[in-house]
């Protein structure tokens, strides 16, 4: 199956994109998600002619979000920057080189936010950033499956005042956004997927960066090996792998900006922060 083959959740259920043509996923296809064979059973699949998606959901039903950090250089160079005033600057240095990477749950589904949704703030947090980052789709069995684009929310003060805050920094209503598509194929992207950030204020871009997954320190193999050692996922699951943008110490998100993250093939999710 070609990278270009494209799954679409919407308010009419589940929209297939295959070789330049829209099919309907029966209904009763169920929690195809799951399945170790999802891109061939795709390809085979049998479906009504459909018409291009509309309205957009996450394109998740019942599978946990995880999510990775410390995976590249930029990114542990953050951490660290972040927590100058708190006490675990070394702690991200240690996690950049060891080998079992940094791993924590990150969203239940009924909390993710899809295409055009709004993403939120913490109230009691100063320093706020988006993570743009490749998300992997991954089977009940550990396989990758296809990828899609998120956005990891996280509060910087929080996170640096002690590492011990990072669940309150990263796992709260509005942190986590996924979508447009899923882009399904075996395995993880090429190293040259490019993933984009754009911020947006009154209609002016206040931020824009770029990187690819040739940054990625860790492979995203390792990154699901580690997350399904002891652990099962019965629907599969998505995991986030890091970021490697982070826009500057003096800048925090507002109210009413706009974050658009664009990777290669998936297409830009887009959401504005809320209240």
């Amino acid at each position: 199956m070609t990278q270009n083959t494209r799954l679409f959740r919407t308010t009419r259920g589940w929209i297939l994109e295959r070789g330049g043509e829209w099919v309907e996923v029966p209904r009763d296809a169920g929690t195809f998600l799951e399945r170790d064979d999802l891109p061939a059973y795709l390809a085979d699949l049998q479906g009504l002619a459909a018409d291009a998606p509309g309205e957009l959901l996450a394109p998740i039903v019942h599978q946990e979000v995880w999510a990775a950090g410390v995976t590249y250089f930029r990114s542990r160079t953050a951490r660290m920057e972040e927590a100058k005033t708190g006490s675990g600057g070394h702690f991200y240095d240690l996690v950049y080189a060891a080998d079992r990477p940094e791993l924590f749950f990150k969203s239940a589904p009924w909390r993710v936010v899809g295409p055009g949704g709004t993403v939120r703030i913490r109230r009691d947090a100063t320093w706020n950033v988006p993570e743009p980052e490749l998300a992997l789709v991954i089977s009940r069995g550990g396989q990758i499956v296809g990828y899609t684009a998120g956005n990891d929310m996280s509060s910087r003060d929080i996170e640096g005042e002690n590492p011990l805050y990072l669940p309150q920094a990263k796992v709260y209503d509005g942190a986590c956004a996924l979508g447009p598509a899923l882009v399904i194929a075996e395995g993880s992207p090429p190293r040259d997927t490019r993933i984009a950030l754009e911020i947006r204020r009154a209609g002016e871009t206040v931020f824009s960066a770029s990187t690819t997954l040739a940054e990625m320190k860790r492979e995203p193999t390792t990154l699901v090996d580690y997350l399904y050692r002891e652990m099962t996922f019965p629907h599969g699951c998505v995991l986030l792998t890091g970021t490697g943008i982070v826009p500057p110490d003096d800048f925090t998100l507002h109210q009413g900006d706009q974050i658009d993250v664009t990777i290669d093939e998936v297409g830009t999710l887009t959401n504005v922060v809320g209240d």
